[in-house]
């Protein structure tokens, strides 16, 4: 089975930057060091405020990426979707959130969504880019994924990390069975939201056929007391 790929979610850098204005710390030189230091993808998620990741970010970054680029967020903000077309990512990833939200919580009812989804995820594939849809860990959700025509999903395991330390088994048993779904109807599997060094270790090692996961709240709050290098290469060793 092959190594998952850990792509860095940089809001938390841009969030830092913004706070004082100016360009420091440097958004592209701290993705172009995230791919040095073995990162295999840059994530960012602009949402219509700008309070982290700028329109423009986007741009800056996919000038000079080298490694996977995703671009995920509100496919409903049509101003997103104009940015994701522009840019040409390798991936985006649609996020249900709304106006003001602090952070993604809740994957897409594909059910009721079906319609919408399809029409939107043609849009994207149309123009040759990988989609992923953020669900949570029910098969039907992930069963009815599959008839939007998206290439993923991203697994939403906000769950998963907040029942982990009292019972992990508990915690991982939603996700095998919506990973079982999966794989039963042909989509790809990424994961993110509130992994980290603690709880990604066993996650990887129970979802057979995990592709990608998305980390950045966590791995930036480590890398205040391990430094970047050294924590990217630390999230990379809980994925073999």
């Amino acid at each position: 089975m092959s190594q998952a790929k850990l792509s860095v979610n940089i809001n938390k850098i841009a969030t830092l930057r913004n706070s004082r204005g100016g360009n420091n710390p440097d958004l592209v030189k701290t993705a172009l060091d995230c791919e040095r230091f073995g990162a295999q993808g840059i994530t960012v998620h602009p949402r219509p405020d700008e309070r982290h990741i700028r329109y423009q970010d986007t741009f800056d970054l996919k000038s000079v990426i080298k490694t996977e680029f995703n671009i995920e967020g509100n496919c409903e903000e049509q101003k997103f979707v104009e940015l994701v077309l522009a840019n040409q990512p390798a991936q985006v990833t649609l996020v249900p959130d709304v106006l003001g939200q602090i952070t993604s919580n809740h994957g897409w009812d594909t059910i009721k969504n079906q319609n919408y989804l399809q029409d939107i995820i043609a849009v994207f594939k149309e123009n040759e880019i990988r989609v992923s849809i953020f669900v949570d860990p029910n098969p039907e959700m992930v069963e009815a994924a599959k008839t939007t025509g998206t290439d993923r999903i991203e697994l939403y395991t906000e769950a998963y990390a907040s029942t982990f330390h009292q019972d992990k088994e508990k915690a991982i048993a939603p996700y095998i069975l919506a990973v079982q779904t999966a794989n039963k109807v042909g989509l790809g599997i990424n994961a993110g939201h509130d992994l980290d060094l603690h709880n990604l270790q066993y996650f990887a090692q129970n979802i057979p056929g995990l592709l990608e996961v998305s980390i950045g709240h966590a791995l930036i709050c480590d890398a205040l007391y391990l430094g970047l290098e050294n924590t990217i290469q630390r999230y990379l060793y809980q994925l073999k």
